[in-house]
C-alpha cells in the first residue's frame, strides 16, 4: 500500500512542476502581450498628434500661400547670339577724350605690329596736331581746306587747360580736343605736350603722316596737293642743323653725356612732319627725352634741341633736315615775324607758294614749303578772300579713292 502511494506521488511531480512551468510561461506571454500593446498605444497617440500637427502645418501653409498674390512665370530665356570682335573691332580708335594717364597712353600709343602689311584695306590719313594756347582762331579757313576730304585726316587739338571753350568752335574742330596740360614757351614740357598729342594721333591705325601746326599756321596749298605730297613721300621733316653759336652749341650741357654729345647736338624748329616710324620712336624714347628733361632747361629752349637731336641720332637716314612750315626770321629776336591783315595780298601768297629751297648736298625742290605761320586774327578775313583764288579750295576735284589708296611708306 505505501508502494502504491510513493509511485503515485512520483507520478504527480512531474505534473505539478509541468503545471508551474506552464503557468509561468503564460504569465511571460501576457506581460509580452502587454509591453507590445503598450508599445503600440505609445507609439499611436504620438503618431496621431504628429498627423494632426503636420495637417495643421500643411493647411496653414496653404493659407498663407493662397494670400500671396501669383507671380506669372517667367518666359524662357532667349539664346542671344553672342557677337564675334573682328580685327577692326580691336583696333577700334578711342574717344579724343580718354581717362589714360600720361603714362598708360604713351604705353598704349607706342604698341605697334611688327609686320609692315595690313590684313584690310585701309585708307591711310594724315593726321593734323595744333598745339594752341586757346582757340584755333583760322579755323574757318582750314575748314575749308578740309571741306570734301572727310576720312582722309584726322584733327587733334592741345590747348591750355584753362582755355574754356569760349570762343565758337567751328564744326571741323569739334570735339578734337585732347587731354592737355600746360605749356610755357621754350620749356620742356612743350615736347611733353607734342608727345601726347603724337601720342593720341597714333591711336588710330590709319593715321600715317603727322604734322605739326599752331593756331597761327595757314595751307599754302589745298588738300589734294598736300595730301599726295605727304602720303608719297620716303622722308621725314625735321629741321636739323649744326649751329656753332652761344645760341647753339652753347646751349648744350656736358652733363647730358653720355647720351648725347655735343658733336650730335643740332638745332632746328619745333614744327615737324613726320612719318609713323618716327613718331612712334619720339613717344617710346626712353633714353634720350629724359636726359632734356633733366639738364636741358631754361635758356636751353628744349623745343629747339630735342626732335632735331634725336631725329639726328636715331633716324638720320631718312631725314631732310629741313621743315615744311615756312617762318620769318629775317627781323631778328627770339620770336619770328607775325603778319597783319595789311601784309597780305595775292602777291605775298604766292612768293610763299613757289619758293625753292636746298637741303642735304645741294638737292633741290619746287615746292618748299606746305604751311607757314604766323598769322594773326585780324587776317582772317583777308585770307578766307583771297585763298579760293591762290589755294583754289573752290576749284579741286574730290579725290578718287583709287587714286588716294596708296601703300603705307614705312
Amino acid at each position: 500500500m505505501m508502494e502504491k502511494m510513493k509511485v503515485s506521488n512520483n507520478q504527480n511531480q512531474p505534473n505539478y512542476v509541468s503545471k508551474i512551468f506552464n503557468v509561468q510561461l503564460h504569465f511571460i506571454n501576457f506581460l509580452t502581450y502587454a509591453l507590445v500593446l503598450t508599445f503600440g498605444l505609445t507609439l499611436g497617440i504620438i503618431l496621431s498628434f504628429y498627423l494632426k500637427e503636420c495637417t495643421f502645418s500643411l493647411q496653414f501653409t496653404q493659407l498663407s500661400l493662397s494670400s500671396i498674390p501669383k507671380t506669372p512665370s517667367l518666359p524662357p530665356p532667349i539664346a542671344v547670339k553672342q557677337e564675334r570682335i573682328g580685327l577692326k573691332d580691336f583696333l577700334k580708335v578711342p574717344p579724343v577724350m580718354h581717362d589714360m594717364d600720361e603714362e598708360e597712353l604713351l604705353w598704349r600709343a607706342s604698341v605697334t605690329s611688327r609686320i609692315s602689311e595690313y590684313p584690310f584695306d585701309r585708307v591711310p590719313k594724315v593726321a593734323f596736331m595744333f598745339l594752341t594756347r586757346g582757340a584755333v582762331f583760322l579755323a574757318p579757313l582750314w575748314e575749308q581746306f578740309f571741306k570734301g576730304h572727310e576720312g582722309f585726316y584726322s584733327i587733334y587739338v592741345h590747348s591750355n587747360p584753362s582755355y574754356n571753350g569760349s570762343h565758337p568752335e567751328s564744326p571741323v574742330f569739334h570735339g578734337r580736343r585732347i587731354p592737355s596740360k600746360e605749356v610755357e614757351w621754350g620749356d620742356v614740357n612743350m615736347i611733353e605736350a607734342e608727345r601726347r598729342l603724337l601720342s593720341n594721333a597714333l591711336l588710330d591705325i590709319s593715321n600715317q603722316r603727322f604734322v605739326l601746326l599752331s593756331e597761327s599756321c595757314i595751307p599754302l596749298f589745298n588738300f589734294s596737293t598736300i595730301y599726295s605730297y605727304l602720303i608719297n613721300s620716303t622722308e621725314n621733316y625735321v629741321m636739323a642743323f649744326d649751329d656753332p653759336s652761344p645760341v647753339g652749341r652753347g646751349r648744350y650741357s656736358v652733363q647730358m653725356l653720355p647720351e648725347v654729345s655735343l658733336r650730335q647736338w643740332r638745332k632746328g624748329y619745333q614744327w615737324f612732319e613726320m612719318d609713323r616710324e618716327l613718331a612712334l620712336g619720339v613717344v617710346s624714347d626712353r633714353i634720350y627725352f629724359p636726359v632734356f628733361q633733366e639738364y636741358c632747361k631754361g635758356s636751353c629752349y628744349a623745343d629747339e634741341h630735342y626732335l632735331p637731336t634725336f631725329a639726328s641720332i636715331m633716324f638720320w637716314e631718312r631725314n631732310s633736315n629741313r621743315s615744311l612750315t615756312w617762318v620769318d626770321w629775317s627781323r631778328g629776336g627770339p620770336h619770328p615775324a607775325h603778319f597783319l591783315r595789311s601784309d597780305l595780298n595775292v602777291e605775298f601768297l604766292e612768293r610763299l607758294r613757289s619758293k625753292k629751297c636746298a637741303y642735304n648736298n645741294g638737292n633741290s625742290t619746287n615746292a618748299c614749303f606746305l604751311f607757314a605761320r604766323k598769322f594773326l586774327p585780324s587776317t582772317l578775313s583777308r585770307l578766307l578772300k583771297i585763298a579760293p583764288e591762290v589755294m583754289q579750295f573752290e576749284h579741286y576735284d574730290k579725290p578718287k579713292k583709287h587714286k588716294l589708296l596708296l601703300k603705307p611708306i614705312i
